[in-house]
C-alpha cells in the first residue's frame, strides 16, 4: 500500500479514477466546529442577507417568517445528514460517491452538472463581492468614479474599475483555495465568527442612530394573515431548501473529513437551524434599520454600507461582505468543481487544477452580464438548478433504498468488470433513466408559464421524482457479500 500525503492508494486502485485528492483518507480530523464553522460560511454572504431579508419583506408578520425559516432549514439539515454519511463512512468526495449510483465512468454526469453550477454561481459571487471592495477604493478615491462609468471606460460590459474589483477578488479567492484544504478549513473556522461579530457592531451602531422604537421588522408591512398566510410560509420554506440546495448537494466534499458522523451532525445542528436563524435576525434587524435611517428598505448589504456617513463603519462593512462572500465562494462555488473536475480526468487534473479550470471559466462567462440580465439568469441558472433536486433523491435513494447503506470503497477506485460499480461499460443505465425524467419535470416547470406557480417547488419535485423512479427501477437486492464487506476504511 502506497500512502500519499493523507490519501491511502492501493496498487489495485486505477489511475483513471484515482488521484491524491480523490482517493480515501488516512484521517479524518474535522470536528463539529469546523462543520459549524463550514455552514457559517455558507449562510454569511452577500446573497444569503438579500435571501434573508426578500422573506421578511413577502407581506408576512415576523413569527411567520421565522416558522418558515426554521422548518426550511430543518428540512436542510435532515438532507445534509443523509447525504454526509456515505462520505464521511468512506472518506471520499461527492462525485467518487457517485460512482455508487451512476457508475464509475457514469459519475462524471453528476459531477460535471455540479461543477457547471458552481462555476456560474462562483463567478456571480465574485462579482457581488466586488461591489464591496469597490466601495471602499471609491471611499478614499472618490475621483476615480469616472472609471467606473462602464459607457465610458468599459469592456464586455463592465468598467475599469470592475474589472480591478472582480480580478482583485478572483486572485485573492484562488491564494485562499490554492493553499489547500487545511488552509481552507482554517480560514472558514474564523471567518464566519468574525462576520457575525462585525455584523452585530453594525446591528448595534446601526439601531444606537435610527432608535429602537422606529424599527419594525415586519419589512413592507403584513399583507396575509390566517390561512391566507399559509402558501406564502410554504413557498419561503422552499425558498430557503432551494437556497442551499447547492451546497448541500456536493456536502460530501466536506463531510468526508468528519472524524466520525456524529461530529458532522451536530456541526450541521449549530450550523444551520441555530446559526441561520441567528443570522435572519441580525439581517432583519439591520435591513429594519434602513427605513428610519434613509426613507427607504435597503436589503442589498453592500448598498447600506454605502450609505453610512462614518468612514471607518464602511470599511468594517465593505472588508466583512468581501470576506463573507469569499467564504461562501471557497466553499460551495470552489471545492465543488475542483472536485468535480478532477474526477473527470483523475490523472491529468489534480483538485488544484480543477478548481483553477473552474476559476477561469468563471471569467469567460462574464457573469455580471449574467447576473444583470433577469431572463438569462433565470433560464440558465434555474435550468442547471433543476437538475440538483434529481441527483441528490437518486443518490440517496441508491445509497439507503436500494444499497441499504453498503459500500465497497476499494470498487470505488476500481475498472474491473466485476467490480460492484461497473455496471454497464462502467454507467449505470437506470440512474441514468432515471435523471432524464426527473430533470425535465422541474425544466417544464421553469420554461412553461402555465406551471409558473411550481417554480419555487422545483428542487422538491426533481428530488421526489429522481428517488422514486430510480427506487422503482432498481432491482431491490443487497450487495453481494463480497461488496459489502468492505464498508470498513481500506
Amino acid at each position: 500500500m502506497m500512502e500519499q500525503h493523507n490519501a491511502i492508494i492501493k496498487p489495485s486502485y486505477h489511475d483513471r479514477l484515482t488521484n491524491e485528492d480523490l482517493a480515501p483518507l488516512k484521517k479524518q480530523t474535522w470536528g463539529s466546529y469546523n462543520i459549524f464553522a463550514f455552514w457559517m460560511s455558507d449562510v454569511h454572504s452577500v446573497g444569503g442577507y438579500v435571501t434573508a431579508g426578500s422573506l421578511f419583506a413577502l407581506g408576512l408578520s415576523s413569527w411567520q417568517v421565522l416558522v418558515s425559516l426554521l422548518v426550511g432549514i430543518v428540512i436542510v439539515q435532515c438532507f445534509a445528514n443523509l447525504v454526509a454519511k456515505p462520505s464521511q463512512i468512506t472518506s471520499a468526495p461527492y462525485p467518487v460517491i457517485c460512482r455508487t449510483t451512476f457508475g464509475v465512468l457514469g459519475a462524471n454526469i453528476p459531477a460535471i452538472i455540479r461543477g457547471l453550477i458552481a462555476v456560474a454561481w462562483y463567478g456571480i459571487q465574485t462579482y457581488l463581492a466586488s461591489g464591496a471592495f469597490l466601495l471602499i477604493v471609491l471611499k478614499f478615491f472618490p475621483q476615480m468614479a469616472l472609471y467606473a462609468d462602464v459607457k465610458q471606460y468599459g469592456f464586455a460590459g463592465l468598467s475599469y474599475l470592475g474589472w480591478l474589483g472582480f480580478m482583485v477578488m478572483w486572485v485573492l479567492q484562488a491564494i485562499v483555495f490554492w493553499t489547500g484544504m487545511d488552509a481552507i478549513r482554517k480560514f472558514i473556522d474564523w471567518a464566519g465568527p468574525a462576520v457575525y461579530v462585525v455584523m452585530l457592531l453594525l446591528a448595534v451602531w446601526l439601531i444606537s442612530k435610527a432608535g429602537w422604537s422606529n424599527i419594525d421588522l415586519n419589512l413592507g408591512g403584513i399583507k396575509y394573515s390566517g390561512t391566507a398566510a399559509l402558501p406564502i410560509m410554504i413557498n419561503a420554506t422552499a425558498l430557503v431548501v432551494s437556497y442551499f440546495s447547492g451546497p448541500m448537494l456536493n456536502f460530501g466534499d466536506f463531510s468526508r473529513y468528519g472524524k466520525d458522523y456524529q461530529s458532522v451532525k451536530r456541526g450541521n445542528f449549530w450550523g444551520l437551524p441555530v446559526n441561520f436563524l441567528g443570522f435572519s435576525l441580525l439581517t432583519v434587524v439591520c435591513i429594519a434599520t434602513t427605513l428610519p435611517l434613509y426613507g427607504k428598505l435597503i436589503t442589498d448589504p453592500v448598498e447600506m454600507v454605502g450609505h453610512i456617513d462614518n468612514t471607518f463603519a464602511v470599511v468594517l462593512g465593505g472588508l466583512t461582505f468581501m470576506i463573507a462572500t469569499v467564504g461562501i465562494n471557497i466553499v460551495a462555488n470552489f471545492v465543488s468543481p475542483a472536485f468535480d473536475f478532477s474526477n473527470v480526468a483523475p490523472k491529468q487534473i489534480s483538485w488544484r487544477m480543477g478548481g483553477m479550470i473552474a476559476a477561469v471559466a468563471s471569467v469567460f462567462i462574464t457573469p455580471w452580464n449574467l447576473f444583470n440580465n433577469p431572463h438569462v439568469i433565470h433560464y440558465t441558472l434555474d435550468i442547471l438548478g433543476s437538475f440538483i433536486g434529481p441527483l441528490f433523491g437518486i443518490l440517496i435513494a441508491d445509497f439507503y433504498l436500494v444499497k441499504k447503506q453498503q459500500v465497497s470503497v476499494d470498487d470505488l477506485y476500481s475498472m474491473d468488470e466485476k467490480g460492484a460499480y461497473w455496471y454497464r461499460n462502467g454507467y449505470n443505465p437506470k440512474a441514468i433513466m432515471a435523471l432524464i425524467p426527473s430533470a425535465i419535470i422541474p425544466i417544464l416547470c421553469v420554461l412553461v408559464p402555465a406551471f409558473g406557480g411550481l417554480a419555487n417547488f422545483t428542487w422538491f419535485i426533481g428530488m421526489g421524482c429522481g428517488l422514486l423512479i430510480y427506487w422503482t427501477i432498481s432491482v431491490r437486492q443487497v450487495l453481494p457479500a463480497a461488496a459489502t464487506a468492505a464498508t470498513e476504511m481500506p
